[in-house]
């Protein structure tokens, strides 16, 4: 492969579908080889089936501290050079005082917990190399207040905390680790946030989505090809770490 990342190896969870699958398109679209993971076998063998270039299909709970370390052995043979922490879920969407405590664990076991065990496992290697890139995928809810998604927000607030903390302890080895915060993107999940807030206040998705999309300041969601564009720039700013790249359409700015 011939491209800006020829000869370098991303790892991205979450590589099934949706965002995770068009930062393996882009990725892989300028020369790195892509490391997919996700849950299911089939969506990430799926994923590296329509790469341009070439892939690896692995499968890992990224929550699961055994799973972690049975990707990491499976993958020793690697030289992991960057790392997309993208795995997560959206969670609930209800008042805090109606969300059940495993409501709450699950999202910060998958959104949280799934960042810790994936650089706690794969950054020595970098930080052994002196080189490595990390990228964690937060929100701009993670910024802003968001009713009704309370363990979302909390959860992606605290990958922006554990993003900067990370990056004073690997950055001075060499190794870049910053946060990328994608608005609302065009797709299936925003698909069912719309049906369910017309649900809740009896108006219709296409009146709800139109409501939401009028509080950016361009007017519109982000697509996920924006997503892995933006990740390829990040990726290609040699003084970046400890930063925190807002990819929302002007949604945070008001």
């Amino acid at each position: 492969m011939t491209g800006v990342f020829a000869g370098r190896t991303a790892l991205i969870t979450g590589g099934g579908n949706g965002l995770g699958r068009a930062m393996c398109r882009a990725l892989s679209a300028a020369g790195a080889r892509v490391v997919a993971v996700g849950r299911s076998r089939n969506t990430v063998t799926e994923t590296v089936a329509g790469l341009p270039g070439p892939g690896r299909a692995a499968v890992c709970d990224v929550a699961d501290p055994a799973s972690v370390a049975a990707l990491a052995g499976e993958l020793a043979d690697e030289e992991i050079s960057v790392l997309v922490n993208n795995a997560g879920v959206a969670g609930p969407v209800k008042p805090l005082a109606e969300i059940e405590p495993t409501e709450w664990d699950d999202v910060f076991a998958a959104n949280v917990r799934g960042v810790y065990l994936m650089c706690r496992a794969f950054v020595p290697a970098m930080t052994d190399r002196g080189s490595g890139d990390v990228v964690n995928v937060a929100s701009v809810s993670g910024k802003r207040p968001l009713a009704r998604r309370t363990p979302y927000c909390a959860s992606k607030a605290a990958v922006l905390g554990l993003t900067t903390s990370l990056a004073a302890e690997a950055g001075p080895l060499g190794v870049q680790v910053n946060s990328l915060s994608p608005g609302p993107v065009a797709g299936p999940r925003m698909e069912r946030n719309f049906r369910l807030e017309a649900e809740r206040t009896g108006t219709t998705p296409d009146a709800a989505e139109r409501a939401f999309v009028s509080r950016a300041l361009l007017g519109r969601m982000v697509s996920e090809e924006e997503v892995g564009a933006a990740l390829v720039a990040m990726l290609q700013m040699p003084g970046l770490c400890a930063a925190d790249i807002d990819l929302s359409a002007g949604m945070v700015a008001r």
